[in-house]
């Protein structure tokens, strides 16, 4: 232990000297320390950075992972939706042949016996020849031969020819009748089909009741933008009658405008659902369907679908120069596609 804290007969300059280098010593010290803070203040921002970055990967791969998962899920239900409506379409198509096949037989069968009845019509009588008796004598050459006796003329008859009119454009040659009278039968069953009991049609008056009418209003309040409304139309309509293909398709245009994709996809097929069987009446609603569909699935980037419906329209309408060109700007994405993968 020190026996007392000055020196003495000491030095005032020495003292000044041990002063001043303690000073110095304490003012390096603190800033050692002051530095060592600084870089480990930095290191523990770099850590926190490293583990922020960590934490926003995997956040992104997760979200990315459920939207895979999603997309794939989407995927699926469409193919089992379309494995089925192609069942479906297959059946349907199974029974018209076989109705097709029924009639036709029953036309041949009423034809074939309409020919045996005037076939039939005229009597005729055999010829008699003339026989030599047995107790006859003579020559053969000698005898004179009996005048021989023909038959009566056939009765005269006519042959009534009637011309079905024909409520569609083409040749009955060319057409396809069981088909196009099914679709004149559905249509005329779906503008007799009428349902008012829904709570929403109550406080309606009497012209607000009509599909046509709504139809008309929601093609109005499309044309002007106002694609909302026009949708509210649609579904009124629907309401009292979801017989009507049209009204799915202008709804199905409106859903598109909006970018309800999946209510684009799910009305275009109600309407071709609808639209069967195919004839010449309703071509131009089928391709629009078609489209229209095809473009919602564009949209969400499954263009291996979108095409099939480009492609079917195209079938349909194959002179149609915009939809090849559209076809053919998919089919590039497509194969843009495969190729970047």
């Amino acid at each position: 232990m020190w026996e007392s804290l000055v020196m003495e007969n000491g030095d005032k300059e020495k003292m000044q000297r041990i002063r001043e280098n303690a000073v110095i010593k304490a003012q390096e010290k603190a800033d050692e320390e002051e530095k060592s803070k600084a870089v480990t203040k930095r290191e523990h921002k770099k850590l926190a950075l490293e583990a922020t970055m960590k934490l926003e990967e995997t956040e992104r791969k997760r979200i990315e992972n459920l939207k895979e998962e999603e997309r794939k899920k989407v995927t699926e239900e469409l193919e089992i939706w379309k494995e089925k409506q192609r069942n479906e379409e297959k059946q349907r198509r199974i029974q018209s042949e076989e109705k097709i096949h029924r009639e036709r037989k029953l036309i041949e069968e009423k034809k074939k016996s309409e020919i045996n009845k005037t076939l039939t019509a005229g009597t005729s009588q055999a010829r008699s020849i003339p026989t030599r008796g047995a107790g006859s004598s003579g020559s053969i050459f000698s005898e004179k031969l009996k005048e021989e006796s023909f038959p009566a003329p056939r009765s005269a008859g006519t042959i009534q020819i009637n011309f079905t009119s024909r409520v569609f454009p083409t040749a009955l040659r060319e057409s396809r009748v069981a088909e196009e009278e099914e679709w004149l039968h559905k249509q005329a069953e779906a503008r007799r089909e009428m349902n008012a009991n829904f709570s929403e049609l109550k406080d309606l008056n009497e012209e607000e009741k009509n599909p046509d009418w709504l139809k008309d209003k929601g093609n109005k309040m499309f044309a002007t933008g106002n694609y909302l409304a026009a949708v509210n139309a649609y579904n009124l309509a629907i309401l009292l009658n979801n017989k009507i293909p049209v009204l799915y398709l202008n709804r199905a245009a409106c859903h598109l405008k909006l970018r309800n994709l999946h209510k684009t996809i799910e009305d275009s097929s109600k309407a071709l659902e609808l639209l069967l069987p195919p004839v010449p009446d309703n071509v131009d609603a089928r391709v629009k369907a078609y489209v229209r569909r095809g473009t919602a699935f564009c949209h969400l980037e499954l263009y291996a679908e979108g095409l099939q419906d480009y492609d079917a329209a195209l079938k349909i309408d194959p002179t149609n120069k915009t939809l090849k060109q559209d076809a053919e700007k998919i089919q590039h994405i497509i194969q843009g596609t495969a190729q970047d993968s």
